[in-house]
């Protein structure tokens, strides 16, 4: 069974670098045609895609959030993690990662993250 946990802070400033870390266990994050992704839901609205890393290492970001996150990996950890610098409260939502990509079969229990000072 393949299991996902966000962590993170729950509370960042604003203009702060924004980090989460997905630790994946039940699975390698190496194992080929899997891919890893994160999505948000911000308040009172509805899921938002943000972009996956695959087994092979490559990176896809949806095209209208690409310029402001970052997806990168420790396969050493079996972890993924998405950073996003120079936060604003906008980014104010609850964060998920999970496996695949418009198919997504495991989830984490997702992560609130706050922007606020």
């Amino acid at each position: 069974q393949v299991q996902l946990q966000e962590s993170g802070p729950g509370l960042v400033k604003p203009s702060q670098t924004l980090s989460l870390t997905c630790t994946v266990s039940g699975g390698s994050i190496t194992t080929n045609y899997y891919y890893w992704s994160w999505i948000r839901q911000p308040p009172g609205k509805g899921l938002e895609w943000i972009g996956y890393i695959a087994y092979s290492g490559s990176i896809y970001y949806s095209p209208s959030l690409k310029s402001r996150f970052s997806i990168s990996r420790d396969t050493s950890k079996n972890q993924f993690t998405l950073q996003l610098t120079s936060v604003t409260p906008e980014v104010t939502a609850v964060y998920y990662c999970a496996r695949g990509t418009t198919m997504l079969d495991y989830w984490g229990q997702g992560t609130q993250v706050t922007v606020s000072s």
